[in-house]
């Protein structure tokens, strides 16, 4: 079996996938994620995105910039936040709609970001869920936004 097939097996078996229906959701239920932001993470994304700032890329740019070194893309960031949605609330079959960001701090190499996601409104009728969406490190607020999806539902499919 080629590697690539069994990564894929890998990633589709081991990771910890949950519902919750939007039957079952409260507002200010949460669910979180917390990553460590690796190298291989950057120069992964940056191969998959096209987006070579060298400010990701770097170590010499970066070095010479407020930050003081290399940075994770702010999409990359931003990107967890999907992890949750998709995996744990609401979960498999959630459809993304929107998502809005505000980046307030960079991520370094290293760095491990954890996602919180909290359900402010819910839509029974539309199947729609408003989300608010930070990620912190350290405690630190460094990504704030909002996202809207539409929940599974126990009585229609997505």
């Amino acid at each position: 079996m080629p590697h690539n097939i069994r990564l894929i097996h890998f990633f589709a078996t081991e990771s910890v996938m949950t519902t919750v229906y939007i039957e079952d959701m409260v507002i200010g239920q949460t669910a979180e994620y917390g990553k460590t932001i690796t190298e291989a993470d950057i120069i992964l994304f940056a191969g998959i995105t096209g987006d070579n700032n060298p400010m990701h890329i770097n170590e010499e740019y970066a070095s010479a910039t407020p930050f003081e070194g290399r940075i994770a893309h702010g999409m990359l960031t931003a990107s967890l936040i999907s992890t949750v949605l998709g995996t744990q609330l609401p979960g498999y079959g959630t459809v993304y709609l929107s998502q809005s960001a505000k980046f307030r701090a960079p991520v370094s190499i290293h760095d491990t970001v954890n996602v919180k996601v909290t359900i402010k409104t819910i839509d029974p009728v539309k199947k729609r869920v408003t989300l608010e969406t930070n990620c912190y490190v350290k405690g630190k607020l460094i990504l704030e936004g909002e996202a809207m999806v539409i929940a599974p539902s126990r009585t229609t499919e997505v």
